[in-house]
């Protein structure tokens, strides 16, 4: 096989943030390509300079043999580069059919190409097998078929290199499966792909080559027969990770029940609960499956007190709960570490110390009776967060937004459990993280199941899920499942309850 494409040399800078380092390698024709790397490592931003979303500030891109211009997109897709971000870009108001013409004239156009797009279209989903309805408007398709419908943009524009960007987060296993079935069939059409991910068991089985990028430099490359999970981890990580066991715990006393527990929709984009049944006992981690927007953030949110159902009762070692204010769960005994750890989680522009006493600004170790904080008490409070949980920052005074992910995610656990709660309600604890912190944030969460807690983990990550909890049950359009022990389920089976088979809510 030739060079397809050859990245020489692109560093690019933010201030004074060096997202990439003088980054090389090449990718030859008929190549699945994968770059690997925890969240902030430079993959996006790496993959937006080729693709004409961002100028270089040094370095050059050669495809096909020529150089290709810095910072338009046009070019790039003009030259046959084609991009699927992991955040789709669609018109929802639209047809599939329709967006599929957009960008080839206006919609306005008193005579749109619509015979011969229809035609192209069903000739691409034919040989590629991405089965799709052209009338069909697109707010009416499933999240794997908006993923098809912008796979076969790029296709229907005579892409020869196709980047897919982080293209599994929101699929199920059998949905993923059809995808990589896919990838393989488009590579044996003649395409080239390059794969960016962080998720080491989906690289290892779809990808030919694999780069791997860390703190925005790139360190080194191997053949993915030649690679296992072990040494592509210690290369995201450079150094050597150490991966926790679930233990034997004995199950305790009853810490949360939801009976018929009901709650409206937060937002467009998310289920709101419909009759919800929840026991979580001490020394349990009950994991809640589900792909995005079939309810998780409404249940975590009403479980920490930040939403108040609209029917159903909810009781906390025994007793009912009549008030619903974030407050109140916290003096409960409530810890919830929130889905964006950046937003909701920590106020990026206050320190490290600032953040890690935030939530402890009644107590008067912290605060005089007067109001004002007691910096030297609050920065040994945060030192010893930091020391007891592995926070590592270059001072307690650096902005929190400076945290890497995992620090951010210590950041959070620690401050809660400081508060010794009965109840951890997780929500994608790892999520974009490298391989390290990801083991450190696992031995922390079954740290507080061997203390005698209860731990809610709702994540996508079916092997965390696997390997965490006790019982699993699934949210599907903002119904839960019965919740089975972890031993007796697998990836396929959550994945079908995931599409709403075999459904049991």
């Amino acid at each position: 096989m030739t060079d397809l494409l050859e990245i020489k040399n692109i560093t690019k800078r933010f201030g004074n943030l060096t997202a990439n380092d003088n980054i090389s390698f090449s990718q030859k024709e008929g190549e699945v390509l994968a770059i690997l790397g925890e969240n902030g490592a430079g993959k996006t931003t790496l993959m937006n300079i080729l693709f004409g979303h961002y100028k270089a500030d040094y370095g050059e891109i050669i495809f096909k043999g020529s150089e290709l211009p810095s910072g338009k997109p046009e070019s790039a897709i003009a030259a046959g580069i084609g991009m699927v971000h992991q955040h789709f870009t669609l018109a929802d108001n639209l047809t599939v059919l329709e967006n599929i013409i957009i960008g080839e004239r206006s919609l306005f156009s008193p005579s749109l190409p619509q015979k011969s797009a229809r035609e192209k279209l069903r000739n691409l989903s034919d040989i590629f097998g991405l089965p799709i309805e052209p009338d069909t408007l697109v707010i009416n398709l499933s999240v794997s078929e908006k993923q098809r419908l912008e796979i076969l943009k790029t296709l229907y524009r005579d892409c020869t290199l196709l980047i897919l960007d982080e293209p599994t987060a929101a699929l199920t296993p059998q949905e993923t499966d059809s995808l990589f079935s896919t990838i393989k069939q488009m590579v044996s059409k003649g395409l080239s792909v390059i794969l960016i991910s962080h998720k080491l068991n989906e690289i290892l089985s779809v990808s030919d080559r694999i780069v791997v990028l860390r703190q925005g430099r790139s360190v080194g490359e191997v053949c993915t027969k030649n690679a296992d999970r072990k040494k592509l981890a210690e290369m995201i990580v450079g150094g050597t990770v150490d991966y926790p066991k679930k233990q034997a715990v004995k199950k305790g006393s009853e810490v949360i029940r939801l009976q018929n527990i009901s709650c409206d929709a937060i937002n467009d984009s998310s289920k709101g609960l419909n009759e919800i049944n929840i026991s979580l006992f001490e020394g349990e981690i009950l994991g809640i499956a589900g792909v995005t927007g079939n309810g998780q953030i409404p249940l975590a949110k009403m479980m920490a007190g930040h939403l108040k159902p609209k029917n159903g009762e909810m009781f906390f070692l025994g007793k009912k709960i009549t008030s619903y204010t974030p407050k109140q769960f916290m003096d409960l005994g409530v810890a919830y570490i929130p889905e964006d750890r950046n937003i909701d989680g920590l106020i990026g522009d206050m320190s490290v110390w600032e953040n890690s006493i935030m939530t402890e600004t009644n107590d008067l170790q912290v605060r005089s009776p007067l109001g004002w904080l007691n910096r030297d008490n609050c920065k040994n409070s945060a030192h010893l967060l930091c020391s007891t949980y592995d926070v590592r920052t270059q001072s307690l005074q650096q902005p929190a937004r400076l945290l890497s992910g995992g620090n951010v995610q210590k950041l959070l656990l620690g401050r809660w459990l400081s508060r010794r709660p009965k109840l951890l309600i997780a929500c994608q604890p790892t999520r974009g993280l490298d391989e390290g912190a990801i083991a450190s944030i696992q031995k922390i969460i079954l740290e507080v199941r061997k203390k005698g807690n209860a731990v809610l983990l709702i994540t996508e990550d079916l092997d965390e899920l696997l390997m965490l909890s006790d019982k699993i049950a699934v949210l599907f359009n903002g119904s839960l499942s019965n919740s089975f022990g972890a031993e007796k389920l697998n990836r396929s089976k959550i994945g079908l309850m995931m599409a709403g088979e075999s459904f049991d809510g």
